[in-house]
């Protein structure tokens, strides 16, 4: 694999290829990185198993320290790959509330935002 990212480029074993490709990737294709899985219902309902977080989407923690915590995605950052839900904060040093980034694999949703008409479409 080359120095920067390679369009061609298919898998490798190696995880420290499949990092590279990961952290070199165009944003278009990383914004696929952002898909996590639905609730049960809402896969009868669009017949997908998953689907990509965009602000605005009720969440639940699947995994992690905020396990089964439910809010709204306030944000998404797509050159990091990670969800800022409203609910979910912690406290600096300083007393400061900041966001808590968390990573799309462990998390599901609940509720979709249908405002983006795009997204209805698909």
């Amino acid at each position: 694999m080359k120095t920067k990212f390679c369009a061609s480029w298919k898998s490798s074993i190696q995880p420290r290829k499949q990092r590279k490709y990961i952290y070199n990737c165009p944003l278009h294709i990383k914004r696929k990185f952002l898909k996590c899985n639905l609730s049960k219902f809402l896969r009868k309902d669009i017949k997908k198993r998953n689907i990509v977080v965009i602000k605005g989407d009720k969440i639940r923690v699947m995994r992690g320290n905020f396990k089964d915590k439910e809010g709204i995605v306030k944000n998404t950052d797509i050159k990091k790959t990670k969800i800022y839900v409203e609910e979910i904060k912690k406290k600096e040093k300083k007393g400061k509330e900041i966001f808590v980034p968390l990573n799309p694999s462990n998390v599901q949703i609940i509720e979709l935002n249908l405002k983006d008409t795009k997204r209805i479409n698909k």
